[in-house]
């Protein structure tokens, strides 16, 4: 039994063992989050999220799950919706200066390594807590280019990932039916496959968000009604 092991609990510091336990929090929130898939296809990069509409009167259209962050560049979160706004607001940010100073495009690597930079500083400092939110990024630069960041700040290149609650189903999917060269339309079909698995709902234009980038082709959002042609 450690001395004052409270203090382990409430600040962003390692216990004895090694474990950071406000890091750890923010995954389990991540865990609690609705699931989003990102998939590499042939010469495109396709998001497909869920988006967990628990009031009975909100409108679905204000919940946004998949963003554009620049022209060749998208990304979706699992977690906390502040943390996940926050961060999508930075990349672009980032994406953005590196366009009007540079008078080109930022690399896809280069904003998912901005990203992890600037939420590892709330895994450092007391006073902090880790951001609650596990986020895909990708797109197309010299190549189609996915990336996870997670609550610790760490990031991986990935051919198909997932984030939230149903990733380690979804996981187990996308080993056994994720090909490489996959067309968009079989990418996305994939992906809303998968939610629907680990959807405890029915899945409908309202309460699903789908996107993706093509080579020499700008990030795009499917349309409410375009969304029902996969459904």
């Amino acid at each position: 039994m450690y001395p004052n092991v409270q203090a382990y609990d409430r600040g962003v510091m390692f216990n004895p063992d090694g474990r950071l336990f406000q890091v750890e929090y923010a995954k389990e929130a991540v865990r609690k989050g609705a699931t989003s898939i990102g998939l590499i296809a042939k010469e495109s990069v396709i998001f497909v999220a869920h988006k967990n509409v628990t009031e009975p009167l909100a409108i679905p259209s204000t919940i946004q799950k998949v963003f554009r962050i620049d022209a060749h560049m998208g990304a979706t979160y699992s977690g906390m919706v502040s943390d996940g706004l926050h961060i999508i607001d930075f990349a672009r940010n980032r994406a953005q200066n590196h366009r009007l100073i540079f008078n080109d495009v930022k690399s896809i690597e280069a904003v998912a390594h901005d990203i992890s930079s600037y939420m590892m500083q709330a895994t450092q400092y007391g006073g902090l807590r880790p951001y609650a939110v596990s986020l895909l990024v990708g797109g197309f630069d010299n190549g189609p280019k996915l990336f996870e960041i997670e609550p610790g700040a760490s990031f991986l290149g990935y051919k198909a990932d997932a984030i939230g609650s149903g990733k380690k189903i979804a996981t187990e999917i996308l080993i056994k039916d994720y090909k490489d060269n996959m067309s968009v339309d079989d990418a996305i079909a994939l992906g809303v496959k998968i939610v629907k698995k680990v959807s405890e709902e029915k899945l409908s234009k309202e309460n699903m968000d789908i996107g993706y980038i093509e080579k020499n082709s700008e990030y795009r959002l499917l349309s409410p009604d375009e969304l029902l042609n996969y459904l």
